[in-house]
């Protein structure tokens, strides 16, 4: 991954990728300037434990974050998980990681749906305890609901967790390739150079 300077606050943006959008961007991208991130790390899922990817390889998914990060100095693209054989854990990551950046803080970028769920992840206590999580809370979500969430789990795992407000960007993966297994336009939902990839490769025909 390079080498690295320490003291860096550092966010990583999980997910399948399945394919990157404008959305997955714009949060990375108000993430690193509200809380002041050096950099953003994009690590595509391999095997999630939660839900199946597409027909679309991992080093698809990767070289599509790949295409549309390039010309965002602070944003990078790990292909860990991608390599990584077995189940993704978020815990094997973390680790990883931490191993890699050990003076720099970690910063998780999530959803309120992901947030929910972070009591289920595979050792969360110990993750909890390697970094910090970043929930970006979107207009209309039952933001008093997913606060109360939130102070529980500081209270049961001390874990570190603060919300980042934003736009309600209606857009999603699924929301794309839908759109392409009818033929209907994705421009300006996905970076260009990301569509002219997929319309190359012809990816996501007929996937629902």
């Amino acid at each position: 991954m390079g080498k690295k300077s320490a003291g860096k606050r550092i966010g990583i943006m999980g997910g399948t990728f399945d394919p990157v959008h404008i959305g997955h961007l714009f949060i990375a991208e108000q993430a690193r300037e509200t809380f002041e991130l050096n950099l953003v790390l994009f690590i595509p899922t391999g095997y999630p434990p939660h839900k199946q990817t597409s027909g679309v390889t991992g080093q698809q998914r990767v070289h599509m974050l790949e295409l549309a990060v390039q010309d965002n100095p602070f944003f990078q693209v790990s292909s860990m998980e991608v390599k990584r054989k077995g189940t993704t854990y978020s815990i094997d990551t973390l680790t990883e990681l931490r191993a890699v950046y050990p003076e720099d803080e970690l910063y998780f970028i999530i959803g309120g749906d992901t947030l929910l769920e972070l009591e289920t992840w595979r050792s969360f206590e110990k993750a909890a305890g390697m970094c910090r999580f970043i929930v970006y809370e979107r207009p209309g979500y039952g933001w008093q609901d997913m606060r109360k969430e939130a102070q529980r789990l500081k209270n049961l795992y001390k874990a570190q967790i603060e919300f980042m407000d934003g736009p309600c960007l209606e857009v999603s993966s699924s929301i794309i390739r839908e759109r392409l297994a009818q033929n209907k336009t994705i421009r300006y939902l996905v970076p260009d150079n990301v569509v002219k990839y997929i319309m190359k490769h012809k990816l996501y025909r007929g996937e629902l």
